[in-house]
């Protein structure tokens, strides 16, 4: 199972949209996840319409109508392991320890909101960060995540979408 993951789109703003490369990985994935700061709604059906199912979360920066509709947290089933999604992580000290115990029995946590890319295994949990393909604000690059998932082992690759 291919998972594709982002992050801090803040869609619509002027004529930025989601790099082709995004958009070409996003299409060929079996499942979408959105950590949040889609912004509007409208986004999140653009998400839809490119086929595979999508989950998100709303951020601090959306919408009121899609922090209403979608909600702060959540825990998907994909390939067989659980994915916890949250948008703030809080403080850096001590992060990834604390995401994984906000997620119990999640083999990873997918979160935003730092614009900055992670992927890193603390204690058995992966801990990414999939960065924004639209807002990369102190990150190197625009990045979203790829997630291999095999015999309910996870295998996440960063990528780099660059328009």
């Amino acid at each position: 199972m291919l998972v594709a993951a982002i992050s801090d789109t803040h869609l619509p703003r002027g004529a930025r949209r989601l790099p082709e490369a995004c958009l070409e990985r996003l299409r060929a994935a079996d499942l979408i996840l959105h950590a949040g700061d889609l912004v509007a709604l409208s986004v999140l059906e653009e998400l839809r319409a490119l086929g595979p199912p999508v989950h998100a979360i709303h951020g601090n920066a959306d919408h009121p109508e899609a922090r209403e509709a979608l909600p702060k947290e959540l825990v998907v089933e994909a390939g067989g392991v659980r994915i916890g999604m949250a948008h703030v992580p809080g403080p850096a000290a001590g992060r990834e320890e604390r995401l994984a115990k906000r997620f119990p029995g999640c083999g990873a946590v997918v979160y935003g909101h730092t614009h900055i890319p992670q992927v890193e295994l603390s204690g058995g949990v992966w801990i990414l960060n999939p960065g924004s393909p639209t807002e990369r604000r102190r990150a190197p690059a625009h990045t979203m995540l790829l997630l291999e998932i095999e015999a309910g082992e996870i295998r996440p690759q960063l990528l780099v979408v660059d328009p």
